[in-house]
């Protein structure tokens, strides 16, 4: 017989495991937040030759390691890799200074360190340098706060979402539908609001619904699916992968690049990192540079859906499996009472 702990002993187990737990998180979240910094951050650079050449010498010695820089043809090269999100920022030299050429909305971070670099190089040379955005965030949003911010509610409710369609819906069928049809009103919805209401995400509506939708099924499916193959422990491991791992990687309000490696790309292949990098393209660049993210959400999705059509079929072959028995001992005991 399983005896039961003493109330004191499971009261300092349950403390040395949450304890634990918190010993895991805090470098999580504090190790790669301490530790921002640019790190090869892509940046392309046009102009004569032997100006790009130097250059890019003068920009690498600046900060090591903080860039990796390519020459492109010409300013029409420079702005296509800024705006198909293959570089964040394009310095265009010519005789009369250097134009630097941001984007904002790919990580308001990022583009504010450029413009402190720009800053230094014409304080240090003397040639005027001048500053053109882009991809401008929304005049509603200057700083990018309300789209990082946005991010938490949609993450939050799609995890409840998923833990009350698993306790209060049975079903295959019924369970995916509410799943489905959630995304859809949240998307909906997240696109109204942040979109049309606060103006804290450009782009045109659909589009913008539609991503939302995307990664408001790729949360609450993992959620749910792995509930319900695992039960309640799985609720746990989703939240911990999705909301508290994928938080803490995802870079919402910096970019990859400025987190310690490979923690930066690792947070891309998570929900929460992938949303982020796939709204924006949507949002501000015509989806450029969202292919990779949208597969990672997609993928989300779909293992979410098959977890849970893996464990109704268990519980499906479970249920015949006892039918079988109860119906072979019924057919024992009429055997024999016959007898």
């Amino acid at each position: 017989m399983r005896r039961t702990p003493p109330p004191a002993a499971l009261a300092v187990g349950i403390a040395a495991a949450v304890m634990t737990l918190q010993a895991l998180l805090l470098p999580l979240f504090a190790g790669p937040a301490a530790n921002v910094a640019p790190r090869d951050l892509p940046v392309v650079v046009a102009g004569p030759d032997p100006a790009v050449e130097a250059f890019t010498s003068k920009i690498e010695s600046m900060s090591p390691g903080a860039f990796e820089v390519t020459a492109v043809a010409d300013a029409a090269a420079a702005d296509a890799a800024v705006l198909d999100r293959e570089a964040y920022a394009a310095f265009v030299l010519s005789p009369t200074g250097i134009s630097l050429h941001t984007a904002s909305a790919a990580a308001p971070a990022v583009a504010n360190l450029f413009n402190a670099a720009a800053a230094q190089l014409g304080a240090g040379s003397g040639i005027p340098v001048t500053v053109t955005d882009l991809a401008p965030l929304s005049p509603d949003d200057p700083h990018g706060g309300g789209f990082a911010a946005g991010f938490f509610p949609l993450v939050i409710t799609s995890m409840l979402a998923a833990i009350a369609l698993y306790f209060a819906v049975t079903g295959f069928a019924a369970r995916v539908i509410g799943l489905l049809a959630f995304a859809a009103l949240s998307g909906a919805a997240g696109a109204t609001v942040l979109q049309s209401w606060l103006g804290v995400v450009g782009g045109d509506w659909w589009p913008v619904a539609g991503v939302i939708a995307l990664i408001t099924l790729a949360v609450s499916a993992t959620v749910h699916g792995l509930a319900s193959v695992a039960g309640p422990r799985g609720i746990g491991l989703g939240a911990v992968l999705v909301l508290l791992v994928g938080n803490a990687l995802g870079a919402v309000g910096a970019a990859p690049e400025l987190l310690p490696q490979p923690w930066g790309e690792v947070g891309q292949w998570l929900p929460i990192g992938a949303g982020a990098t796939l709204l924006r393209s949507v949002a501000w660049f015509g989806g450029a540079g969202g292919g990779a993210a949208a597969w990672v959400l997609a993928s989300w999705a779909l293992i979410g859906l098959a977890l849970i059509g893996v464990a109704w079929l268990g519980r499906k072959e479970q249920a015949g499996s006892e039918e079988a028995e109860a119906h072979e001992a019924a057919r024992q005991l009429g055997a024999t009472v016959a007898a």
